[in-house]
């Protein structure tokens, strides 16, 4: 990513007046849009229905002028509707006779209207399966042969106060298929892990993205289901909303600096709009086992961004509630593993992490431990050198004995 100094704008000399430059770009970004260092946040359960599990969570981030909202929903498949407002006072409304209704349309509302900055959504339409038994190399080519998916649409959702904390800022969305004809979820299930942050940090375990006040991270676990196959692989299938007649833009970065994923040097990201003015970010590795490590690190495979018809996909309540109808979707699919191994085969455990947020997305900068390596390694060189230079200096200017012939 350039930062903002890093460009010339037609104006002179850009070396000359670069704060001047970064005063006006922020002062004609939309107020919802520029990064806040910290939110006050707030986590709250919106209760629906008597005896109907709340699962309906609403994340509030208030910065100095503006509000973040992230509504996260397992009302059809799980899913987040994604609002920068540019006041620190807007507010969520829901209707639940409309949002339960056929026709959900404006049963989810942010109000007032006209302070909305920007909008999106995402769904996570399918759990995916694929027979690897007989793929040598799924880096090229398809993962497998595909099981019939796991609609997620057609899961049933724990209550999720039982998961609120509002310390940590996490709930925890849990579900298994609500027909299990198979019985592969006898002991298994399906989790969604949100977690909302109200400043900069990382988190402890790998892969260890770096978050900021403007994001929410999601925590993908699959524990305990029994495979259809002895090496099977998984993935998800995600949609989300086009912006106009095309699909957002898919992005890869790479550092040289693994410190905070070892052995991870690329960074995908998917943008909303040009600005951008929202984004989703991923590392593209998933985790076998609980202790995350490279010897449970598995390879994540996205497949590109392909528009899609609305009528493809299970529909979502929250989605349908506060964007009306909508036909210009995109989905892409990711998947984890390949069948040399390790797999979710070894311990039937899979974990993936994704960060949702508004503005421009958190980059790496190089680590302490990288700069001082490098410092190390440019460093000595010139020690070498100039420590050189100086002897020969000294040794030309030393003055000359010399010796009379008689």
């Amino acid at each position: 990513m350039c930062g903002c100094g890093q460009q010339c704008w037609g104006w002179g000399n850009c070396a000359a007046s670069p704060m001047l430059l970064l005063s006006l770009l922020l002062s004609t970004a939309p107020f919802a849009l520029r990064g806040e260092d910290t939110r006050q946040v707030s986590l709250e359960v919106i209760p629906g229905w008597p005896d109907t599990p709340q699962n309906l969570l609403h994340v509030r981030a208030v910065g100095t002028n503006s509000t973040l909202h992230y509504v996260w929903g397992t009302l059809g498949p799980p899913a987040v509707v994604l609002v920068a407002t540019n006041t620190p006072h807007s507010t969520l409304s829901v209707n639940w006779s409309h949002l339960l209704s056929p026709e959900p349309d404006g049963g989810l509302m942010v109000l007032p209207k006209d302070s909305i900055q920007f909008s999106s959504a995402l769904i996570f339409t399918r759990l995916l399966e694929f027979d690897s038994t007989n793929v040598s190399d799924t880096a090229a080519k398809a993962p497998g042969k595909p099981y019939p998916p796991y609609s997620l649409a057609k899961f049933s959702w724990n209550n999720i106060t039982d998961s609120l904390d509002p310390t940590t800022l996490t709930a925890t969305f849990q579900g298994h298929p609500m027909n299990d004809a198979t019985r592969a979820f006898v002991n298994g299930s399906l989790a969604f892990r949100v977690q909302a942050f109200s400043r900069s940090s990382r988190p402890a375990q790998s892969p260890r993205l770096l978050h900021t006040a403007d994001t929410c991270q999601l925590e993908v676990t699959l524990v305990g289901a029994s495979p259809r196959g002895n090496r099977s692989l998984f993935g998800l299938e995600v949609a989300t909303l086009g912006r106009g007649p095309d699909c957002p833009l898919v992005q890869e970065q790479h550092s040289i600096d693994d410190e905070y994923a070892p052995a991870v040097f690329q960074l995908d990201q998917l943008l909303w709009g040009s600005l951008p003015t929202g984004f989703v970010q991923w590392r593209p590795v998933a985790y076998s086992q609980q202790q995350r490590g490279r010897e449970s690190a598995l390879p994540g495979h996205a497949s590109p961004l392909h528009p899609t018809l609305a009528y493809s996909l299970p529909q979502s309540p929250i989605v349908r509630a506060f964007f009306g109808p909508q036909n210009n979707f995109c989905a892409f699919n990711v998947t984890f593993g390949t069948s040399t191994g390790p797999g979710y085969w070894d311990q039937h455990y899979l974990s993936w992490s994704m960060l949702v947020g508004v503005g421009s997305p958190p980059a790496d900068a190089l680590s302490p431990l990288v700069l001082g390596i490098m410092a190390v390694a440019l460093g000595a060189p010139g020690l070498i050198l100039l420590g050189g230079g100086l002897f020969l200096l000294l040794r030309h200017k030393r003055p000359l004995e010399y010796e009379s012939i008689n």
